[in-house]
């Protein structure tokens, strides 16, 4: 075994069941979140069927189990590469299960690396057991088959074994498939001559046979460690060095288990060190590794060394592909300020972006408008291939891209965000050699850019009116007057005058206004809100056409270009105190929801609950008939509720299950962005397929109640007052 292991204990063991009963017949690898790999003839004994039959049991449905057979899931075959007979060992025998739901949380998708006669492996038996392990040693590879030895001590490999992975020595990666055991009384190597020999199918080979059978996307998705280089690459020099900056190896022994600690990784406790190729074979394998290393002896006071002595190991890094730009704690760091960030202002990273890194390819989260969280790590891993291309001092490191966004993004921010993300670009343009000069110069890019650019628009205001409708043929088509106005993030409304005017517009022409009002908002993608009378609540403005930007990207529904809610100011004008009420039920902005379902019959009971057990409810999610609807719909406004929402196409309460995919009563906050997400990808059967319509009237609406009125608005992102301060009364 080696110096650095596995500190987590066994890997998670994925069973494939029998038929009957509960027995694991044999093991499988996750190759992904919803997919395995076994060998075809541990599947075939699971079906009852030969162990050897080649026909694809394509139909079957079996079961396959994770966390020691507690959780089961169903799985069918996808792709097949039957057993085929050979003089010893038989060729092929694969089988990749797609499963019927993703693999519980915690099973990890095996990550492969090549198998290398001389290596001490590990298997577990299907049950997943923890005592069940066999080690064994590669010692013969021989083609596209792998033999391998056990000792006669402990357990050995046997029934049930089959199909499962066999892991390396530090147990983070599987070198190969166990297929079977050696020997039977008509075979060339008989059980008396071969005792505990069995033979594998290496990775190499998996990815060979996954290949010729069409499944190399597979292959392409499976997570891999690299391979080692031999003398005279990266790793002969990566060793070399290492026997430079850490001759002694009572400190390359501190330094190793610390990077241990932070790899998740056992160490022996003997008082040993690592040799400087085991250690070299870490910083090659692990992700991260070597930044995280060089950032220990960095920080190691009185035992470290200085960033200058650090530039052939980091340049060697950068040949590395495991190696990364941040260390594990500058990662896990940048990650979480970023999260703060995009939960505050969504639209921030990608504005930066933009303006820091013109010259830089974008990772295509930072395209999009509002920049989900998930993406942060995609976007981390993709900006640190590259360098921002700007001046440095002569003879001092580049700037990285990330660096010079984080600057931007920290510039924006403000506050202790800011301080925090600078205090990290200082660590870590330390680290890499970078000259504060250089820094200093994007920071005052970055601040420059802050003061000079003009606040984005987070919101456009359509208040459509009816005109008098135009005979066309033979119908009349309905028209509306538009008029638009933008709200900026410092809270700024100012009128957007359009090419129209007050010309009446057909609802085409309305979502071809409002588009072209939303491109000349920003680099953003504002929130839209149509503000309409009474009968204009059940207009389907979401689906009116919103045009074509160009003869190449097809013309999209509004509601499916951007997030739309509707307002109704009519109804302050109508009811008296309704703003007063509409405040108080708006309260912190957190949703407190009442779900419309049959035994609310009527508006009387409605107006019940309203007033009684949902006094403080601020969102109501209406179901039942249209004539209800509307009656309810009125009724809720008139009281106050500043959120509706309901589905158009909906003719009952039977129909309230297609309003789920939207999770209506989920986080208030990110309501609209639902709606959005639903009216972009709605589901293609007819039969579940909602109309979701939604009144969104936060706390500082105030409507528009004269010609050149113009609105306050708040977006439905941001942070809601916990006072009156600011509302004007209608």
């Amino acid at each position: 075994m080696g110096w650095f292991r596995r500190a987590d204990g066994p890997p998670p063991v994925v069973a494939v069941l029998g038929r009957h009963g509960d027995a694991a017949v044999g093991a499988a690898a996750l190759l992904s979140p919803g997919r395995v790999l076994t060998c075809a003839h541990v599947v075939n004994e699971a079906l009852g069927l030969p162990p050897m039959s080649a026909a694809s049991p394509s139909d079957e449905v079996l079961e396959v189990g994770f966390d020691r057979r507690t959780v089961r899931i169903k799985a069918q075959v996808e792709v097949w590469v039957p057993p085929r007979h050979d003089a010893v060992a038989w060729q092929g025998d694969l089988c990749v299960l797609l499963l019927a739901e993703p693999a519980p949380a915690g099973a990890r998708p095996v990550v492969w690396t090549d198998m290398a006669e001389g290596q001490s492996l590990r298997a577990w038996h299907g049950c997943g057991e923890p005592i069940t392990f066999a080690d064994t040693v590669l010692k013969l590879l021989d083609g596209r088959v792998g033999y391998l030895d056990g000792q006669l001590s402990g357990a050995a490999i046997g029934p049930g074994f089959s199909g499962g992975p066999l892991w390396t020595d530090a147990g983070d990666s599987a070198a190969g498939l166990v297929v079977g055991r050696l020997g039977g009384p008509d075979a060339p190597a008989r059980p008396a001559d071969t005792l505990r020999r069995v033979w594998a199918l290496p990775w190499q080979t998996l990815c060979e046979q996954l290949y010729t059978a069409g499944a190399g996307d597979i292959v392409a998705d499976c997570r891999t460690l690299p391979t080692i280089p031999p003398d005279g690459t990266p790793g002969a020099e990566l060793t070399a060095l290492l026997r430079s900056l850490l001759p002694d190896p009572a400190v390359r022994a501190e330094h190793a288990r610390r990077l241990a600690a932070e790899l998740g990784l056992a160490v022996p406790k003997d008082g040993t060190a690592p040799t400087a190729e085991e250690l070299a074979a870490v910083l090659l394998t692990h992700h991260r590794a070597l930044p995280t290393l060089s950032e220990s002896l960095l920080t190691a006071g009185p035992y470290g060394v200085r960033p200058e002595q650090l530039t052939a190991l980091l340049g060697t890094g950068r040949a590395v592909e495991a190696a990364g730009l941040l260390s594990l704690g500058e990662y896990a760091f940048l990650a979480h300020q970023l999260e703060q960030v995009v939960l505050t202002d969504p639209a921030l990273p990608a504005r930066a972006a933009r303006e820091a890194l013109r010259y830089t390819p974008l990772p295509s989260a930072l395209c999009t408008a509002r920049l989900p969280v998930a993406a942060l790590g995609q976007i981390i891993a993709d900006l640190e291939e590259y360098q921002d291309g700007g001046g440095v001092p002569e003879g001092t490191s580049r700037v990285p891209a990330l660096v010079h966004l984080v600057e931007f993004i920290a510039a924006a921010a403000g506050g202790p965000v800011r301080e925090a993300l600078c205090g990290w670009s200082e660590r870590v343009c330390a680290r890499l050699g970078v000259h504060p000069a250089a820094r200093d110069q994007r920071r005052a890019d970055a601040a420059h850019w802050t003061n000079t650019r003009p606040p984005a628009v987070i919101r456009l205001l359509a208040r459509l009116t009816r005109a008098e409708p135009e005979s066309e043929g033979t119908e009349r088509a309905e028209r509306f007057r538009c008029r638009l106005w933008q709200q900026h993030e410092d809270g700024t409304v100012r009128r957007l005058e359009t090419p129209a005017g007050d010309t009446p517009l057909t609802p085409a022409q309305v979502g071809a206004v409002i588009r072209e009002g939303a491109e000349r908002s920003g680099d953003g993608l504002p929130a839209v809100d149509i503000e309409v009378d009474r009968a204009g609540l059940h207009l389907p403005v979401d689906e009116w056409d919103a045009g074509s930007p160009n003869e190449f990207v097809p013309s999209l529904p509004l509601g499916a270009s951007f997030p739309l809610m509707l307002r109704c100011p009519e109804m302050s004008r109508r009811v008296p105190r309704r703003e007063t009420e509409h405040r108080r039920r708006w309260g912190d902005g957190h949703g407190r929801a009442l779900v419309i379902d049959p035994s609310c019959a009527d508006g009387r009971q409605v107006a019940a609950l309203l007033g009684s057990t949902h006094r403080d409810a601020n969102q109501v999610v209406l179901h039942g008939p249209p004539a209800l609807r509307a009656q309810l719909l009125d009724l809720c406004l008139a009281l106050g509720v500043p959120v509706v929402l309901w589905d158009r196409e909906a003719e009952g309460h039977d129909h309230a299950h297609r309003l789920e995919p939207l999770a209506p009563t989920g986080l208030l906050h990110d309501l609209p962005f639902r709606v959005h997400r639903y009216r972009a990808a709605p589901p293609p059967d007819p039969a579940v397929l909602a109309r979701p319509s939604l009144v969104w009237e936060d706390v500082t609406w105030q409507g528009l109640t004269g010609a050149d009125r113009e609105p306050m608005l708040t977006d439905p992102d941001a942070p809601r007052p916990h006072s009156d301060e600011g509302v004007r009364s209608s």
